[in-house]
């Protein structure tokens, strides 16, 4: 994962407040994923093309669809 960009453990420790609790189910890891995220989104990506080692594609897309309605980014942006 050398190429890729992965937030900061201060990073996450940050925004992870704003992230909804995983209500004891074990899920690809937050990090990872918002990595994902951010990954995609800066570089324009389409979601499928996104690199396997932030997780599965649907996976990125389907958290954020589901953080974005719960206004998850907006909270951290604010």
């Amino acid at each position: 994962m050398s190429d890729l960009m992965l937030l900061s453990e201060a990073q996450m420790r940050r925004i992870k407040p704003y992230f909804p609790w995983s209500h004891s189910i074990p899920r690809v890891d937050d990090r990872r994923i918002i990595s994902g995220i951010v990954f995609v989104i800066r570089n324009g990506l389409r979601w499928r093309d996104a690199p396997k080692e932030y997780g599965p594609h649907k996976t990125i897309y389907n958290r954020f669809i589901r953080w974005s309605r719960l206004g998850v980014f907006s909270r951290i942006l604010d």
